[in-house]
């Protein structure tokens, strides 16, 4: 008779450590106020020639712990799910998020799958007490801010 310990067990599984790397140490961390701040520190998607979807992870004073790049699309979409962007956010132990993706177009105007998007979000976020804080669209001369536009989605996520 065999003993328990020498019976293949098809339920055994791998033991898994998850954990965040930081890829750099910046110098500054900045507190958001404004979607203007998200803006200047989202500069750079200005001369991205793809649809890039970011989410800034902040503590509970909105200072930035860290800014997470969850996908790169093509010219005019940029495939995103909850499950992605809220990974990073989990890891930084981050309060709230802001989500931030530019349009190569240049016309910051929200399609219809940025308001799903937004939409989403929100209820992931309510439901891991993690807020959305905003979603900003950035254009080549304007933005466009959820939140500032009271389109944002109301939540029973408790503020951060």
């Amino acid at each position: 008779m065999k003993s328990p310990a020498s019976i293949n067990n098809p339920f055994k599984s791998a033991v898994v450590r998850v954990m965040l790397i930081r890829e750099e140490t910046p110098t500054y961390y900045p507190q958001i106020s404004t979607s203007h701040d998200v803006s200047r520190l989202s500069q750079d998607m200005l001369n991205l020639d793809r649809e890039e979807f970011r989410v800034l992870l902040l503590d509970t004073k909105h200072k930035v712990l860290g800014v997470h790049t969850v996908s790169v699309g093509s010219l005019t979409v940029s495939i995103v799910h909850p499950r992605e962007v809220f990974k990073a956010a989990i890891l930084a132990n981050a309060a709230a998020i802001i989500g931030v993706h530019n349009h190569p177009s240049g016309d910051p105007t929200p399609s219809p799958e940025d308001h799903a998007l937004t939409q989403r979000l929100a209820k992931a976020g309510a439901l891991l007490g993690i807020r959305l804080l905003d979603h900003v669209v950035i254009g080549q001369d304007a933005i466009y801010s959820f939140a500032d536009e009271g389109s944002l989605p109301l939540t029973d996520a408790p503020m951060p």
